[in-house]
């Protein structure tokens, strides 16, 4: 086992500690102000802000999202809810994750909270068709849960390796949106150890800003 490998061991323990520490009221305030500073992302601005496709381009700002994959937030993790519904309402299309038994992801899209059914590990997945693992590669942007990242874009996951292989399928299929991880303020690291396999993220959004990452060119990491 790598070092870098059993450093990322110990600094999800740690965090996963702090998380379940935090007062449930805190995290459920913690969902409006993450949704507004998301929606401050150019890559996640829809017509309503920044004007038309042909504008955005003309001034440098990406243009509005059609799809986003996404997924539903549970226990401690920041709340993604206010999020999906604003995208949404704005005719956004969200695709949410289905896991899959070899801890793949399927996807399939989001219709509001009340298609959202029990699934296992206390997940929540929608009651829609299933569109397949490739779904994901037609994603303009790609909202990442995760632990830690650092100021690299190096971001720390679950070790549960599901979003590892989505990133993969996204650098297969030359797909390049935007990776975004959704994290708790204190959560922005100044180091986070990573292996051959990480992907680095573009950015990462926490209930008091956005933080943006150097782009290194290429799909997956660009």
């Amino acid at each position: 086992m790598s070092t870098d490998h059993e450093e990322k061991r110990r600094l999800r323990r740690g965090l996963l500690e702090v998380r379940r520490a935090l007062p449930a009221d805190a995290v459920a305030a913690s969902g409006a102000a993450l949704a507004r500073r998301a929606r401050e992302l150019d890559e996640l601005r829809t017509p309503g802000g920044a004007g038309t496709d042909a504008g955005r381009a003309a001034s440098g700002v990406p243009p509005a999202p059609r799809t986003v994959a996404a997924y539903v937030s549970v226990g401690h993790e920041p709340p993604t809810r206010d999020l999906l519904d604003a995208l949404r309402a704005a005719g956004v299309r969200v695709l949410l994750p289905v896991l899959l038994p070899d801890n793949d992801l399927d996807w399939a899209g989001y219709e509001g909270a009340g298609h959202l059914v029990p699934a296992g590990r206390g997940l929540l997945e929608p009651d829609g068709p299933r569109l397949g693992p490739e779904a994901v590669t037609g994603a303009d942007v790609v909202l990442l849960p995760g632990l830690a990242v650092d100021g690299r874009g190096r971001r720390l996951g679950r070790g549960g390796g599901s979003y590892d292989r989505v990133l993969a399928r996204l650098a297969r299929a030359g797909a390049d949106p935007a990776l975004v991880v959704l994290l708790y303020d204190t959560e922005v690291l100044a180091h986070v150890p990573a292996e051959p396999h990480d992907r680095p993220v573009h950015a990462a959004v926490t209930p008091s800003g956005v933080h943006r990452f150097a782009r290194a060119g290429g799909p997956g990491g660009r």
